[in-house]
């Protein structure tokens, strides 16, 4: 038995070899490959300064022929004019010269304006200066300080890592922004990648049960807020890497951000059979639930077909309703499986060609029978779109109808330490109805629908107009205390 573990062992050992031979030449050859492509750049990028430079030389010859031109031409003309004065200061000299030879007096005299036509001779005009100089030093260039920079051109360095200024970092309303810095400046950085992953462990991040890095690319500022985010678990790590043109850096420090948020699912075992219950979302279904899986006890399954994921509760891990049977009669209801006794939390709803729908808070006392808003442990806001349209708030069986459009996303705020329920119009944020009390007993989303459907969207921080609106209406509902149970 000892040397069948050893002889075991040992062929495991030769696999281990035979795969890191396999690995060794595998990398040999991309060493290769690699030192070859790294090479071929390189001619690219001196084939394109030579190109640049040739360039360059072309135009500065031009420059230094078109001068040239210039000042021949100028010198030509100038030789011309002197040529040209020259002949005629030879014929005026041959004309006083036979004059000055006339001995007769008279003759002299007869002589037709000698000395006007020699004192207007070109020659005493013209400038006996070259016009330009033969110079052409002004033309030179001097690559003295180039030839020094071209002697300290080297290998592209790795760029240092960004450090995350954890500081400046945000997260709100379910966006998360990031800001880094770079240790040092490097002109040479072109762009930055950060990488983020949900994850339910703080501190730093685990190696095993980790999900895999998601990446944002080609980031040119040094901050980038992502959006839109459905924070479905407890926190999320972000790590930046800077990228010059050749080569990436390493990464930064992972830093963690706490993202928490209130996540539920639709609890499907204890649903009315006249509902057709998936993940976050709830259809009346007039069959009485033929052909559904509502079996108690098991995960009920999403719209991909892939099993909800598994959520740990705020206050109970147990399915709230698993031991009772499912509503009955016209209570259409539907609850969420996860209960909470503590904190703020926050959650949208989308009606979707309802007839009649409830949205609420109920204790998990709520019976079979019960309908929300019609208990004295229920809270809830109701639309009826059968014959007329009504907007009511209910607690307790006593209504207020409420004046006021009916959204087509409701927001649902529950502060259970603050004893606060408040309803929101969840596009603009208006605030629709708020109830009152001191909650005694865990509570679960609620929904009652009949004719139609409801999605519900979890995983949502309570969003900062929420927050600010909530601060200025402490001193509201003096009107609905009628609704409110006051404790």
């Amino acid at each position: 038995e000892t040397l069948q573990r050893i002889v075991s062992t040992l062929a495991i050992k030769n696999d281990e070899i035979h795969n890191f031979i396999d690995t060794l030449n595998h990398t040999i050859k991309n060493v290769q490959i690699n030192s070859s492509n790294a090479i071929s750049e390189l001619d690219e990028e001196f084939d394109g300064l030579y190109s640049i430079l040739d360039e360059m030389k072309g135009s500065m010859s031009n420059t230094i022929q078109q001068e040239e031109a210039r000042k021949i031409k100028a010198l030509q003309d100038q030789l011309s004019q002197c040529s040209s004065a020259l002949e005629s200061s030879e014929e005026l000299l041959e004309l006083a010269a036979q004059s000055l030879d006339i001995k007769d007096p008279g003759e002299f005299l007869k002589v037709e304006n000698v000395e006007w036509v020699v004192t207007m001779a070109s020659a005493f005009r013209i400038s006996l200066k070259p016009n330009v100089s033969d110079s052409m030093t002004y033309l030179m260039v001097d690559f003295a300080v180039e030839r020094r920079m071209l002697q300290t051109v080297s290998f592209l360095p790795v760029p240092k890592a960004p450090e995350i200024d954890l500081a400046a970092c945000l997260v709100a309303d379910n966006c998360v922004t990031v800001s880094w810095r770079m240790p040092e400046e490097d002109s040479r950085i072109d762009h930055f990648v950060l990488e983020y992953r949900k994850t339910n462990f703080d501190g730093h991040p685990r190696v095993k049960d980790e999900r895999r890095w998601e990446q944002i690319d080609y980031i040119k500022a040094t901050e980038y807020t992502l959006s839109g985010l459905k924070f479905d678990t407890k926190y999320m790590n972000f790590r930046v890497q800077a990228c010059n043109k050749a080569v990436a850096g390493e990464y930064s420090d992972p830093v963690t951000l706490e993202t928490k948020a209130f996540v539920f699912s639709l609890d499907s075992t204890s649903s009315h059979l006249n509902l057709k219950v998936e993940d976050t979302y709830v259809e009346w279904d007039p069959t009485g639930g033929k052909g559904q899986e509502k079996i108690k006890g098991k995960e009920n399954k999403g719209r991909s077909g892939a099993p909800s994921p598994k959520r740990t509760s705020v206050s109970s891990r147990s399915s709230p309703r698993s031991s009772r049977d499912h509503f009955t009669g016209e209570s259409y209801t539907v609850l969420g499986d996860t209960a909470f006794e503590s904190g703020q939390h926050y959650w949208e709803v989308r009606a979707q060609d309802c007839k009649s729908y409830s949205v609420g808070v109920t204790y998990k006392n709520l019976g079979k029978f019960d309908q929300l808003g019609k208990t004295n442990s229920s809270w809830c806001i109701h639309i009826n779109n059968w014959l007329q349209i009504t907007f009511s708030a209910k607690h307790n069986n006593k209504t207020k109808t409420l004046d006021i459009p009916v959204p087509d996303r409701i927001g649902v705020y529950c502060d259970f330490d603050g004893g606060l329920l408040a309803f929101y119009n969840a596009n603009s944020k208006e605030l629709l109805h708020t109830f009152r009390t001191k909650f005694t007993q865990p509570l679960l989303p609620g929904f009652m629908i009949w004719c139609g459907g409801l999605t519900v969207s979890t995983g949502l921080q309570v969003p900062s107009a929420v927050k600010t609106l909530q601060k200025s209406e402490n001193g509201l509902s003096g009107s609905t205390s009628s609704l409110n149970n006051i404790a």
